[in-house]
């Protein structure tokens, strides 16, 4: 009886129906770029300082520059870059007082510059920027600033449990069923987050989006390796994962175009509605429907894909097998993950990979939206890294395997990682630099992990340990 693969052998295994199924999966992997990284935009933190009543009125009596202003009102004042006391405290006088004087406000009030009490921002904040932040319109910096941190957790934790759960349903309903609910709900979610008025929802919805939005992304990754010939999974793989990176890029871009988060969260929401249309375009995988026994189904598919491929299918292939077994409703388990001694192995060594490369990828890219520079342009060298990472692995691993690239890859994002840590402040392009190399370092490692899950694993629990 021929398998799956000896059929594509035949109705082509990279041809127009696969491409066509590739396009437009990448448009969804692209898509997903706003929902992991986001918080570089949605969460800038910019240069402020505490808001003080009569300071503007004082400025504008004694003609100051903005820099003079600074100077005489904000504590410890140095220029951008200053401490937490010139972004999170004040001076505790009364600026509306007559007889302040313009040359020395601080000694005409009390006498002795050191001895000026500070106090907490009580009327706000004022920041030095065009456009508006999560941290602009709810105030998350200084003691708050915990909160900015609780809004990216908040999306993690729903990739974790989404992880989880949607991969089940994947493994148990199918593919495009898992694919086309999480992108209506990741759009509801979306929509929804421009216009919630406070901080709480806010938080509320973006783990909800994070609950679907990675199992949509996964499922567009498994649905794409699934439909083509082996020869073409790895390199289809990969190119999934670089529609990411292109996705880096257009995000950057509009971000720049549009600098109010919300405006923003809008425009790359909006075009996700267009993916709804998948339910007429998209397959479904026939290596899961094979693995859940329904081949009638599978093979109506197979068919669509020679004709669309414009390939005759051998009348002899009436039938076909899965792969990893001999026949037989499959039903996904995560004790399938650990039920063999080399399963066990290959679980423990993959979910430790996925955690480092996830909390390393993600802090990096952390790490450009927090540094001194332009972070529109340090969002896009990282993201440019990403391109030279995916060709290596393209050109190696059929060389000389899996094992090596992957292990020098975590080797030298490690390494530049620390070096990173270890670069002074004031010698900027330097970390940038070194932050680029561990980015692609990291890139190569995650971009591995994927397609070496899709190699140990069968097609019934395949989307469970992914």
């Amino acid at each position: 009886m021929p398998t799956l693969d000896d059929i594509l052998e035949n109705v082509g295994e990279f041809d127009r129906f696969q491409k066509q199924t590739f396009f437009v999966l990448c448009l969804l992997s692209a898509a997903f770029t706003p929902v992991y990284v986001g918080v570089v935009f949605f969460g800038f933190i910019p240069e402020h300082r505490c808001f003080s009543p009569g300071v503007a009125e004082l400025s504008q009596r004694c003609g100051w520059r903005l820099e003079e202003q600074l100077n005489h009102t904000v504590p410890e004042w140095s220029g951008h870059g200053a401490g937490f006391s010139s972004r999170c405290r004040r001076y505790e006088v009364d600026w509306n007082a007559t007889g302040v004087s313009c040359t020395d406000p601080l000694g005409s009030l009390v006498g002795n510059r050191s001895s000026v009490p500070l106090g907490p921002c009580r009327d706000g904040w004022v920041y030095d920027s065009l456009g508006t932040s999560l941290v602009t319109e709810f105030n998350l910096v200084c003691e708050d600033s915990w909160k900015l941190d609780l809004f990216q957790s908040s999306v993690n934790a729903g990739f974790f449990i989404g992880s989880i759960n949607i991969g089940y349903i994947a493994d148990r309903f199918g593919r495009r069923f898992c694919l086309l609910n999480t992108i209506l709900a990741n759009v509801v979610c979306g929509t929804l987050l421009v216009f919630v008025p406070t901080y709480l929802w806010i938080v509320i919805l973006r783990f909800l989006q994070g609950l679907v939005s990675k199992g949509c992304w996964t499922a567009g990754y498994i649905l794409v390796t699934e439909v083509v010939g082996p020869r073409y999974r790895r390199t289809v793989g990969i190119l999934y994962q670089t529609a990411f990176s292109v996705g880096l890029l257009v995000f950057d871009a509009v971000a720049y175009a549009i600098p109010h988060w919300r405006w923003l969260q809008l425009t790359v929401t909006l075009p996700s509605c267009f993916f709804l249309l998948y339910y007429w375009c998209l397959p479904e995988s026939p290596r899961w429907l094979i693995s859940q026994g329904e081949n009638d189904k599978a093979m109506k598919i197979v068919s669509d894909m020679a004709k669309k491929n414009r390939k005759k299918m051998p009348s002899h292939f009436e039938d076909i097998k899965l792969e990893e077994e001999d026949g037989g409703k499959q039903s996904p388990s995560l004790i399938d993950l650990v039920r063999t001694p080399q399963m066990r192995k290959n679980t423990f060594i993959l979910m430790y990979n996925w955690f480092t490369s996830s909390v390393l990828y993600q802090g990096l890219i952390m790490h450009m939206g927090v540094a001194a520079g332009n972070v529109y342009l340090d969002f896009l060298y990282s993201a440019l890294v990403e391109f030279p990472a995916a060709f290596i692995i393209i050109v190696t691993i059929d060389r000389v395997g899996r094992r090596y690239p992957w292990a020098a890859a975590n080797l030298v994002a490690g390494a530049a990682c620390l070096v990173t840590a270890l670069i002074p402040e004031d010698i900027h392009w330097l970390k940038v630099i070194a932050a680029c190399i561990g980015r692609m370092g990291i890139t190569m490692a995650f971009e591995m992990v994927c397609f070496v899950n899709t190699e140990l694993y069968p097609t019934y629990i395949r989307y469970v340990k992914t």
